[in-house]
């Protein structure tokens, strides 16, 4: 059987778990081949106290143009934080030439979180986001994520009902992905909702335990298991239960044993959990 090939089109961390570092090998688990498409090389992510930072931009079109000449082909793709508005361009140039009727796209608009967008996203780099939401089949937005493509307001204390959600997302749906999961909206002090939403059918919900605070790269962990296992031929439900399962048994190994939360999630000690036969 041939082996599945998945672009990763993120920055690489060394240290700090996130982005491809956390990526590549939790596709891996699963049996496919991770192809990582730097956007920028950080030694530690921006939340330590220093960091080294490469913006790779200016090499992106070099480094992709390589895999054109050999007409790599891959079965997903996968897109993570954008530093600016020329690599989304790239990043939909990419898309262009690689997506096939065989493939997905799988694009987590990483934005901002709790009502505030990142420094980095201007009205001009929302509009920008905006574009590339049309090429996905797969979106993973958090609740801010989600108001700011639809440039709706972000609720207050980020309470929303689940008939608000499905309408919202059939209204982003429109705009071209099928495919929707809005994670990590919290619904009471002690639970976190997760939203499925398809196209053409009812939306369903995934509650988790909220354990301890958030932690840098769990949104890189969340897709890089919902690319897989959609990929291995999982619903869009089993692949987000997976990951919510999998993302809850790390942050509980990490709260015993005191692990800071820059530091990540503890992915490695449970990587045999998303193995398959």
């Amino acid at each position: 059987m041939k082996q599945k090939k998945i672009a990763l089109i993120n920055d690489i961390t060394g240290f700090g778990r996130c982005s491809v570092a956390v990526m590549a090998p939790i596709v891996a688990a699963m049996k496919i081949q991770a192809v990582p498409v730097p956007t920028a090389i950080l030694s530690t992510h921006t939340q330590f106290p220093v960091y080294f930072f490469d913006d790779y931009t200016p090499k992106m079109k070099d480094y992709i143009q390589t895999y054109k000449d050999i007409n790599l082909t891959f079965d997903a793709i996968a897109t993570g934080f954008l530093g600016s508005e020329e690599q989304v361009d790239i990043v939909i140039d990419f898309i262009k030439s690689f997506h096939t009727k065989d493939s997905f796209v799988l694009v987590d608009p990483v934005m901002g979180d709790y009502g505030k967008l990142y420094k980095t996203y201007t009205p001009a780099m929302c509009n920008k986001m905006k574009e590339l939401v049309q090429y996905a089949e797969i979106l993973t937005p958090n609740l801010t994520e989600l108001c700011t493509l639809l440039d709706e307001k972000y609720p207050d204390e980020g309470k929303i009902s689940l008939e608000k959600l499905d309408s919202m997302c059939e209204k982003l749906a429109e705009k071209g992905p099928k495919h929707i999961v809005v994670t990590g909206i919290p619904f009471n002090k002690k639970q976190i909702l997760n939203f499925i939403y398809n196209t053409g059918e009812d939306y369903q919900i995934i509650m988790s335990d909220k354990i301890g605070d958030d932690r840098s790269g769990t949104g890189d962990v969340v897709s890089a298991i919902i690319a897989g296992m959609y990929l291995n031929g999982h619903t869009l439900y089993e692949a987000a239960k997976k990951a919510t399962t999998f993302v809850s048994k790390c942050i509980q190994y990490c709260e015993d044993n005191k692990v800071p939360n820059y530091w990540g999630l503890c992915f490695e000690m449970f990587l045999k959990d998303l193995v398959e036969d």
